[in-house]
Formats: structure tokens, sequence, C-alpha cells
């Protein structure tokens, strides 16, 4: 079971494989692991313990930030994912921490929930992925309905009020066009967020 695995000078950290999404694009649909790591797919979800163990299997200081990623969405998990990040506060407090999210914690566990990465989070970044609401049903297929593109701007300009540095993504052509990367641009403005293009490799992006 892959727990954690690097991605350039990151450490990612793979809690969970469920996510509230179905994205058209989604690294998922395209294979069972990035970088020639082993399958993400998780038979189980790890402890707190395990991961904390499995950081310890390796030297952190090597890393220049520790990722909630992997092959579902962080969230899902919130309360273990703020239980780790107080453990990699305590033990290395100078670490970078970031939280790769679709911005539906809120709506996943039923309360505002930004506030609670206060002090324990130097990065959200956040898939805005479309520049509007019907979009982003379409394309990314949230559970939750229509109301989750709304769901996601609140959650980012919250994040904005707690979090050092809030960034919103889309993947690259053929995915989002430039016209779009533009309208999407001026929405993180909006937010207090800056926007990144995500890189988009046939089938994959990263």
């Amino acid at each position: 079971m892959v727990i954690t695995y690097p991605v350039g000078g990151g450490l990612y950290v793979n809690l969970t494989n469920r996510c509230p999404c179905a994205c058209e694009f989604c690294l998922r649909k395209s294979g069972p692991g990035v970088n020639g790591e082993d399958s993400l797919w998780l038979t189980r979800e790890p402890t707190v313990e395990e991961v904390i163990a499995d950081f310890g299997a390796r030297d952190l200081s090597s890393y220049s930030e520790i990722v909630f990623c992997g092959y579902g969405e962080p969230t899902e998990r919130l309360e273990d994912l703020l239980a780790v990040a107080r453990h990699l506060r305590q033990k290395m407090p100078n670490m970078p921490i970031r939280i790769n999210t679709n911005g539906l914690a809120d709506l996943i566990h039923g309360r505002s929930t930004a506030g609670e990465l206060k002090g324990l989070v130097d990065v959200v970044s956040i898939s805005l992925n479309t520049p509007d609401p019907d979009e982003y049903f379409r394309v990314c297929h949230p559970k939750f309905g229509p109301d989750s593109y709304a769901a996601m701007l609140k959650f980012a300009r919250e994040c904005v009020d707690v979090v050092p540095k809030v960034v919103m993504t889309v993947v690259d052509e053929p995915v989002t066009s430039l016209a779009n990367q533009e309208r999407c641009r001026q929405i993180a403005a909006s937010v207090g967020a800056v926007l990144r293009v995500r890189p988009f490799v046939g089938a994959r992006e990263k």
C-alpha cells in the first residue's frame, strides 16, 4: 500500500481514494499511479499512525514540501489530515505543507472548514477547472449537484483569510482554452487567489 510517494521535490500523502467528483481529465482514469510508483489505489485507508510511521521511514529533510494529494480528495479525511499536519508542525515546524483539493470540503462535511486549516497549512491548491458553474458540473460531475461550483468559490475565499497562499488551478489546452484560462485567472484574482495552469499530457495532467 503506497501511503507516501515523491513527486519532484515534494513528498505526497495518499490518504484516501474517495472523491465527490469524477472529472473528465482525472489522472486516475489513465493509470494506477504516477512517476512509476506502485498503484495508488488503496486496499484500505491508512490510519494516522501508519502515515506518521511512513514519514519515519523517510528523510523528511530531503523534501521541499509535504503535499496532501494522492488518488482521492484529501479533505474526505479532514480530521485525520489535520492530525497528520499537527504532527508535522511539531516535528518540522518549517516544512511547507500543501493541500491539493477540489474545494468541496464544506459540502463533504456539512460545515465551513477553511478556518480549521489556520496555522497548519501553508498552501491550498484548489481545482477551479472551468470559468462557469454549468461547465464545471458537466466536466467535473460533482455528486453534490450544481451548487458545487459556488461552494468551491466560497471555500477559496475563506481560505484566503487563513492560509498564507491560495492557488486555483486549471488544466492547459485542450482541456481549458486560452480564453477560458483568462476568465479563470480573473475569477481567481476576484477571490484573492492566483491561477496556475497545469500541463496536460495526453490523457494525463500533473
